[in-house]
């Protein structure tokens, strides 16, 4: 099947303004973006989405192709959503524009999942290593099925760990979270949770179909994703088939001026 990236990227943004163009490490963070999707190997074509003149001109000036959209899209997935209107692929991928770390591999892996017939939408999750994430209402969680596929996502910590009062468990040497309680106590553990009973954060990046991705599209915002104010939430009360794929890849997504400088960091050290 045919294979289009699309990253979309808008200027105004209110905690950080221009972002897209903020330098990292002598290059535009776009460029990091663009340029790691460029290593994937099952796609066939990358493309930047924006409603910024000065991103697209940007864009271009480093060798990337860029596409023109409408400044009325309330979401990222709209805006990719435009550009599959307009392109003849199978799958669309959404790589969001503000994840310099985003790796190629990562791009195939959240691909190869569309091989399932009964797949309509890609993502990837993550095992939380970090107690804190589990509280943290911007860490969204997830919970799936045996069979790779999502139940739910959530701002809260799911699943909900009731053991008559008994610690859970977290990670060897990481910590443990009260039954009943809000509060994560961090102490050395040696016995972690079985795999199935662990907590995974979401991945933002995902695959879909293409008559999916436009079909989700052209529908409105239900009522859970109004409460939880996460998009896939739409999907699933629709009866859209989410498709998980766990990485053991960490990646940094660019929000705030302190976000580029871990993003920095985390390049010097790794280069």
């Amino acid at each position: 099947m045919s294979v289009l990236i699309v990253i979309p990227a808008r200027y105004d943004s209110t905690r950080f303004p221009g972002k897209p163009l903020a330098p990292l490490k002598g290059k535009p963070l776009i460029q990091h973006v663009y340029e790691n999707s460029l290593g994937a190997v099952l796609a066939g074509e990358v493309v930047v989405a924006t409603d910024s003149e000065t991103i697209f001109e940007r864009v271009l000036s480093f060798g990337g192709k860029s596409v023109m959209t409408s400044s009325d899209h309330t979401s990222g997935t709209d805006r990719v959503a435009e550009v599959a209107r307009s392109m003849d692929y199978d799958i669309i991928v959404n790589v969001q524009g503000d994840e310099p770390l985003i790796r190629p591999q990562m791009i195939d892996d959240v691909i190869s999942l569309l091989s399932d017939s009964r797949a309509d939408i890609g993502t990837l999750v993550k095992s939380i290593e970090e107690p804190e994430e589990i509280m943290d209402p911007n860490v969204v969680k997830a919970v799936f099925g045996e069979n790779g596929f999502a139940l739910y996502f959530s701002r809260a910590p799911i699943p909900y760990h009731r053991d008559s009062g008994a610690r859970h468990e977290l990670m060897p040497g990481q910590g443990f979270m009260e039954a009943g309680s809000s509060r994560m106590n961090v102490r050395p553990s040696q016995n972690p949770l079985p795999a199935r009973s662990r907590f995974y954060k979401h991945i933002g990046i995902y695959s879909y179909k293409r008559e999916a991705l436009l079909r989700l599209t052209e529908m409105k915002p239900t009522a859970l994703e109004k409460i939880e104010k996460l998009e896939q939430l739409r999907a699933l009360e629709h009866g859209f088939a989410i498709k998980v794929k766990e990485t053991a890849f960490e990646i940094i997504g660019v929000d705030t001026p302190q976000d580029l400088e871990r993003a920095e960091t985390w390049l010097s050290l790794s280069s």
